[in-house]
């Protein structure tokens, strides 16, 4: 097959050279509820056209790369005196797989434990490319299926507004569960 990026011949569906070229992931971060931290791996713009492809069959492909480079490579270097669960805001499948539960299973390792099925939103309204107000005035109502872990890891691919993050943060802590922070691929207010 061609890289998608470069179009020379790759095994890959985005070839080495041109994920290590373009796709080394830098840390950005910002703080939402007033001290989660939510670390995010790329600016939305540089991978815009990859992320669109998260409701295709070749998203399945492409997010499996991104969660390689980024997700996968954190979670090799994470520290913590405790196993925490990394939890996928909204693994539902669409279109044959879910996008956020391929993150999320990048993310086991000896301190990150990946579950799934945890936390759904009972509202399957779209945010993408919707106004803050529209955000605001159709919550995910996220509901939990329990698991034992208290400490958490949110997981997602794109934080624009803030507002899912900040629900599931919510969610989270009703059900007394600590969210340590919570990490996307992209972040949209990053220029």
């Amino acid at each position: 097959m061609r890289c998608l990026m470069c179009e020379n011949l790759s095994l890959e569906h985005i070839c080495r050279n041109c994920q290590k070229t373009f796709l080394t992931p830098s840390l950005y971060k910002r703080k939402i509820l007033g001290n989660i931290e939510v670390i995010s791996f790329y600016k939305y713009g540089e991978i815009k056209n990859l992320l669109h492809t998260k409701h295709t069959d070749l998203g399945y492909y492409i997010y499996n790369i991104l969660a390689k480079n980024s997700f996968k490579k954190f979670a090799a270097e994470f520290s913590y005196p405790d196993i925490a669960a990394a939890i996928a805001i909204d693994d539902y499948v669409k279109g044959g797989y879910s996008h956020t539960a391929i993150l999320n299973k990048a993310l086991k390792s000896k301190n990150i434990k990946p579950l799934f099925n945890k936390l759904r939103a009972k509202n399957r309204v779209t945010y993408s490319g919707k106004s803050k107000e529209f955000r605001i005035f159709n919550p995910r109502f996220f509901e939990i299926n329990s698991f034992k872990e208290k400490e958490v890891i949110l997981v997602d691919d794109i934080i624009t507004t803030g507002l899912t993050f900040t629900q599931a943060i919510q969610t989270m802590q009703k059900k007394d569960h600590d969210v340590l922070f919570c990490l996307s691929l992209a972040d949209a207010s990053v220029k």
